[in-house]
């Protein structure tokens, strides 16, 4: 419909070129003429009345049909759920008794003066407003077009338009040029699998798809350009899970040149997620400028190795507490062999932990279990009057309230009355309080506690979804040990710059001095989740050399592989850092979804297909005739 204002400040409508109307505006539109077009909703048939619910993006809009005009309600008639139809007629105010204040449009219907039938619909394979018994991922996903009207896909899709505009927003104010990196690439060693692609024109010769534009954002640095970013499509053959896409996923990759300290970036890009976290997702931020392992900042900087002691992992959750406390020195005496024979020995307080039942903590244990405990020790303590009222180890307290700690546990006998008391002393049990206890090698005990941490918090709901706790973990080491190949591999990617530079790589002699170079990276945590990942990058060809040197690769590998960056290096390279963040991750949490797979359009499944385009499929053998395959 065509609108013009006039003089008085009213809009006047010119019926000659009628143009559709959105659903939400006819709540404005009484008296007026319209057009809309939608799908049908849901049809009532009432005799000589029929009544259609009209949705579009939009919302409900409900149609009225007369059988003064027995062609139109007779093709009424006709309609079933999800036929495509558009509509022209009068909008009226609904009588009082008939208002849906459920609805926006709910104090007004179009009395249907024209109805175009423009598409019938076969009964859905599934229902996708239906508020119960949803269909499965795979069949949703087989008809995801279908799925896609569902309210929630509908504000989903808004939503991470919403995000892409005010990053593209800040950071065009912030003068980042936006520039498209190739998508055909060289495959290169970034951690996970690449996909690859046979080239045609060069016979067995292939492309790889960019895990990141890691290279090429280097290199943009090298061409002057001051500062750069894009939303970037990255490609990893990695295992999918409920925070990681298969194949494809969306990065905001940005690189900024003549900066040398990765504080540098973390300031430049951390009002961003505030402004993300509060603005458009309408979350509080967590002030965690008490934390005791942070830097005193309201986000703090934590180091790698205070994360994975503290909380036994480099992704903390951090909206709540349970910090893993170190005990080995406490029970450096005992004589409970379970501990005595122990490299590393903590423990976490569980809040109100006595109210889990035992075949809940045998659950608990099977997860201490998979991440390489042989069990899970634990003390329950009640507060109890009397010695009398113990099921447990008594354990006395001076206190006019209670007698003491009625301690339930298999554990609790075998410990010394100073044992005890020691460990009262630094966990500070309350009544109802139960500690779970890790004694292994300090690698296991610190993946033990730090997942039954992040079970327990689920468990008893510490995780509040109006809380959003960022952190920055720093220092990360440059080198780590591959169990499953007995040797060094890079802790994240080659292309950092190593703390100490030239200097620290060519005094690294024996594994342990490689592992304890730090490498100048970080990365963004959000409620459990990493989200971001960069670092000060390396310029200096002696130092890719080096770096590549101390993994037992030569000199001619890196020129295979980075040929085009160390060429570069050689004319010229600034100083420069940057970092990447998982859009689709970020979206996840920001809009309360538990599964990265509903951020996307058109998602694969868990398996890593798309059963919607039978993707991937098997092709034409003569495709392959003329690849060379």
């Amino acid at each position: 419909m065509q609108r013009r204002l006039v003089k008085d400040g009213q809009i006047e409508y010119n019926n000659r070129d009628m143009k559709r109307t959105f659903n939400i505006q006819a709540a404005q539109l009484a008296g007026e003429k319209i057009s809309v077009s939608g799908w049908v909703h849901s049809r009532r048939d009432h005799g000589g009345l029929i009544f259609v619910d009209l949705r579009d993006h939009t919302g409900l809009l409900q149609l009225v049909f007369n059988s003064d005009d027995p062609e139109m309600f007779s093709l009424a008639e006709e309609l079933r759920d999800e036929f495509v139809i558009r509509a022209e007629g009068m909008v009226r105010e609904r009588a009082a008794g008939l208002k849906n204040d459920k609805i926006p449009t709910g104090a007004v219907e179009l009395v249907v003066e024209r109805l175009t039938l423009l598409n019938r619909a076969e009964t859905l394979p599934i229902q996708p407003f239906a508020e119960e018994n949803q269909a499965g991922e795979d069949l949703r996903f087989k008809y995801r077009y279908l799925d896609l009207r569902r309210p929630k896909m509908q504000e989903m899709l808004k939503k991470r338009a919403e995000m892409y505009r005010r990053i593209h927003q800040y950071m065009d104010d912030r003068d980042f040029i936006e520039i498209q990196t190739p998508i055909l690439a060289n495959s290169s060693p970034e951690g996970a699998r690449d996909f690859l692609i046979p080239s045609r024109l060069q016979e067995n010769k292939f492309y790889a798809l960019p895990q990141a534009p890691q290279q090429f954002k280097q290199l943009l640095m090298v061409g002057g350009v001051p500062r750069y970013y894009q939303l970037a499509a990255c490609f990893r053959d990695e295992d999918p899970r409920a925070d990681r896409l298969y194949g494809e996923f969306y990065q905001l990759d940005l690189e900024m040149s003549f900066v040398e300290d990765g504080e540098e970036v973390r300031r430049e890009v951390e009002p961003l997620m505030q402004q993300l976290a509060t603005e458009f997702a309408g979350k509080k931020l967590l002030d965690l400028s008490g934390l005791a392992v942070g830097d005193g900042s309201p986000i703090p900087r934590i180091s790698y190795r205070d994360a994975m002691e503290t909380y036994g992992s480099d992704k903390p959750d951090l909206r709540f507490g349970m910090e893993l406390v170190e005990l080995t020195k406490t029970f450096a005496d005992t004589k409970f062999g379970v501990f005595k024979q122990a490299e590393c020995i903590k423990a976490i307080c569980v809040k109100n932990g006595a109210s889990l039942s035992r075949k809940q903590i045998d659950q608990f244990t099977d997860i201490a279990k998979s991440e390489g405990a042989g069990g899970l020790p634990y003390i329950k303590y009640v507060k109890i009057k009397h010695p009398d009222e113990a099921r447990g180890y008594v354990i006395p307290i001076t206190s006019s309230d209670f007698y003491g700690y009625d301690a339930i546990s298999p554990v609790a006998k075998h410990l010394s009355d100073e044992e005890h008391g020691l460990l009262i002393e630094k966990m500070n049990p309350e009544d109802g309080d139960v500690i779970f206890f890790g004694a292994d090698t300090r690698p296991v005990v610190n993946a033990v506690l730090g997942r039954l941490r992040n079970e327990f918090a689920t468990h008893f709901n510490l995780k509040d979804p109006s809380l959003v706790a960022f952190a920055w973990i720093i220092d990360f080491p440059f080198y780590e040990w591959d169990d499953h190949g007995k040797k060094l591999d890079f802790g994240h990617n080659p292309f950092s710059m190593p703390k100490g530079g030239l200097q620290a790589l060519e005094s690294a002699t024996t594994d342990a001095e490689k592992l304890a170079i730090v490498a100048d990276q970080f990365d963004m945590v959000m409620n459990g989740y990493e989200i971001c990942s960069g670092g000060v990058r390396n310029h200096n060809p002696a130092v890719l050399y080096k770096v590549f040197d101390l993994l037992g690769f030569s000199e001619s590998y890196v020129e295979e592989k980075f040929g085009a960056m160390l060429n570069a290096f050689k004319y010229g390279a600034p100083p420069h850092a940057g970092c990447a963040f998982g859009v689709d991750r970020i979206l996840m949490e920001l809009i309360d979804e538990t599964n990265v797979r509903e951020t996307l359009a058109f998602p694969k499944n868990g398996s890593g297909v798309d059963v919607m385009m039978d993707s991937p499929s098997t092709v034409d053998p003569a495709q392959l005739k003329e690849l060379g395959l």
